[in-house]
C-alpha cells in the first residue's frame, strides 16, 4: 500500500532522510521508531504530501482524498464543539458516511461525554483523543499517525491501541511511537530509524529472534553466593544478576551452550530450582541495541 525508494530530504547542512526505502504491505500496522530527530516526522510529513523529498519516489496505493494524516499536537479552532470538529471532517473527507457516525467515533476514542462542550478548554490528551477521531471519521484507506498515544493516560492509550488494533485489515496504519511496548503490542511490521537513516524493516518476528543476548529467569529457593559465583565462572557466561534474594537473571553467550550446560551447574551446587525459563527479547531491548 505505501512504498518509497531512495528518499532524501535535507534542512541546511542536515540530512532528515539519507536513501529511506520502506514497504507497509496494505491492510498492516506498521510501527516507526526511533530517537528524537531520526526523522520519522519527516517520513510521515513525506508520506502525507505536506513535505516534498530531494529525491526518491513514493508510492502511496490510495488516493489522497483517502490518506487521513493526525499529527503528533493536533489543534482546532476553539468555538468549535467535539461533535463540529469531527462533523466538519466528516463532510470534507467522506460525507457519505453517516452523521449517526460521528457520535459513535467520540466514544470509541473516549469523548463521548464531551461532544458538546467546546474544544478551547480541552487538555493535549483531549485534543490528541479528538484528532484521532477526525481522523478515522472518514474510514481513510491509509491512516498516518504521528505519537498518536503521547499525551495520553493509560486509559486513553489502551482506547487508541484498541482502535489501530481493529483498523487492521480495513485500513493500512503506520505510526511513529517512542512508547515502544505499544508499538510491540499492535504492530507487525517495525521500521528503526536513526540519524535519517533505516536500520531495520520487516516483521518483528524477523527483528526479535537471535538480535539480543538469550537471557535466562532462574527462580532457587535460596541463591547463596556459590551459586553465584559457579554460574558467573562459566566461560559461557556473560552476566549473573541477582533480581531478589531468590531470582537471578543470567545472561549466556548463547542458547545451546546454556541449554547443555545450565542445569548441570544448578544440580552440582545442589541449588533447590522452583523454576527457569528464556526471557523474552522485547523490542525495547533491541531498539538500545540497534540505535545505540
Amino acid at each position: 500500500m505505501i512504498s518509497t525508494k531512495s528518499l532524501t530530504k535535507t534542512y541546511g547542512p542536515k540530512r532528515a532522510l539519507d536513501d529511506v526505502s520502506i514497504v507497509v504491505p496494505e491492510g498492516s500496522v506498521y510501527g516507526l521508531v526511533g530517537p528524537n530527530g531520526a526523522g520519522k516526522t519527516t517520513l510521515l510529513g513525506i508520506l502525507a504530501g505536506l513535505r516534498h523529498p530531494d529525491s526518491g519516489a513514493v508510492d502511496i496505493g490510495a488516493p489522497r482524498s483517502r490518506t487521513a494524516v493526525l499529527p503528533d499536537t493536533p489543534q482546532f479552532e476553539p468555538w468549535l464543539t467535539a461533535r463540529e470538529v469531527v462533523d466538519l471532517a466528516r463532510n470534507l473527507a467522506a460525507p457519505d458516511v453517516p452523521v449517526e457516525r460521528v457520535e459513535e467515533v467520540l466514544a470509541e476514542t473516549g469523548l463521548g461525554d464531551s461532544t458538546d462542550v467546546r474544544v478551547g478548554g480541552f487538555s493535549r490528551g483531549m485534543l490528541q483523543r479528538l484528532g484521532l477521531a477526525a481522523t478515522v471519521i472518514g474510514e481513510p484507506q491509509v491512516l498516518l499517525l504521528d505519537e498518536p498515544s503521547a499525551a495520553l493516560d493509560p486509559a486513553g492509550r489502551r482506547e487508541v491501541l484498541d482502535l489501530v488494533t481493529r483498523l487492521r485489515g480495513r485500513s493500512t496504519v503506520m505510526f511513529s511511537s517512542h512508547i515502544l511496548g505499544d508499538v510491540q503490542e499492535v504492530c507487525d511490521t517495525v521500521g528503526i530509524l536513526r540519524d535519517g537513516r533505516l536500520l531495520f524493516q520487516g516483521s518483528l518476528d524477523e527483528l526479535l529472534v537471535g538480535r539480543v543476548e538469550a537471557v535466562y529467569r532462574i527462580r532457587l529457593r535460596d541463591a547463596d553466593d556459590g551459586v553465584l559465583q559457579s554460574l558467573r565462572d562459566a566461560p559461557w557466561v556473560h552476566l549473573v544478576e541477582r533480581v531478589s534474594a531468590g531470582d537471578l537473571r543470567v545472561t549466556v553467550a548463547g542458547r545451546d551452550e546454556a541449554e547443555r550446560n545450565l542445569v548441570k551447574v544448578l544440580a552440582d551446587n545442589e541449588a533447590a530450582v522452583i523454576s527457569m525459563s528464556p526471557e523474552g527479547a522485547n523490542l525495547e531491548d533491541v531498539f538500545l541495541e540497534l540505535t545505540s
